[in-house]
């Protein structure tokens, strides 16, 4: 079947540029769904690292659907009860030393998620980069057992992003193994890079990966999935400003 799909892709490619670009907006979106399933429960653990120092930071996770996530930081005890939603691409954070829940632009999306180097749309595993992207196959490659997909990405001249494309390889079984971000004079700015793969719930997942700036090599930082488990049943309310309040308490 794998064998079949792959050379659909390329026969795409080779007869038409719109099938083609059709055809890697849906890797890209086979990708986000093996990351998300139709709905998931996580633990995760997020190191950031730079010269002088290191945190880690222990995190909770659900997310719905392809708009719909919701991270709770459970350790230490300093961070403990921040949270994330985001609901149909709207983003609110809530922090329990002020008791408040704050909206946050889609502007910001790109912005720094608690000092970390993942962004907004990076911890919340946002899809927006599905409406927001023109997708184009660039290559097809071979390793070890698997086919791997080059695909470019380039935003909509109005979509309120700051990259000036993005390149993702993508596995064949849809696990995302590496992204790069461009600047819009397209200098290469930042990697998030998959480490580790590992099964979880019966699927191939990116278990471990990695955001670096290319100018700064000493400063990274890690997200490891501890556990995670697909297509859950969760209330509706998981996904309220009032569960965002109450779950950080």
């Amino acid at each position: 079947m794998r064998v079949w799909i792959s050379a659909s892709w390329l026969f795409l490619a080779m007869i038409s540029p719109l099938a083609a670009a059709i055809e890697a907006r849906d890797i890209v979106a086979s990708a986000m769904d093996r990351w998300r399933g139709n709905s998931s429960i996580g633990e995760m653990r997020m190191t950031i690292h730079r010269p002088d120092w290191e945190r880690s930071i222990s995190l909770k996770t659900w997310t719905s659907g392809l708009d719909q996530s919701l991270i709770l930081v459970t350790a230490p005890a300093k961070d403990k009860g921040n949270a994330t939603l985001l609901d149909d691409q709207q983003l609110w954070s809530y922090s329990p030393k002020i008791n408040r829940v704050i909206k946050i632009p889609s502007s910001m999306m790109s912005q720094s998620w608690l000092g970390s180097d993942f962004s907004n749309r990076d911890i919340t595993k946002s899809t927006e980069i599905l409406d927001q992207y023109d997708f184009s196959l660039l290559a097809t490659s071979r390793a070890g057992q698997h086919d791997n997909y080059t695909i470019e990405a380039i935003p909509h001249a109005d979509a309120p992003v700051v990259w000036g494309k993005e390149i993702l390889v993508v596995r064949d079984d849809f696990v995302m193994l590496k992204q790069e971000y461009y600047d819009q004079d397209m200098a290469l700015v930042k990697t998030l890079d998959t480490l580790a793969i590992d099964t979880f719930d019966g699927r191939p997942v990116a278990s471990h990966r990695r955001v670096s700036e290319i100018e700064k090599p000493d400063q990274w930082t890690d997200i490891e999935v501890l556990s995670s488990q697909f297509d859950v049943d969760l209330p509706a309310s998981t996904f309220t400003l009032s569960h965002l309040r109450s779950v950080g308490r």
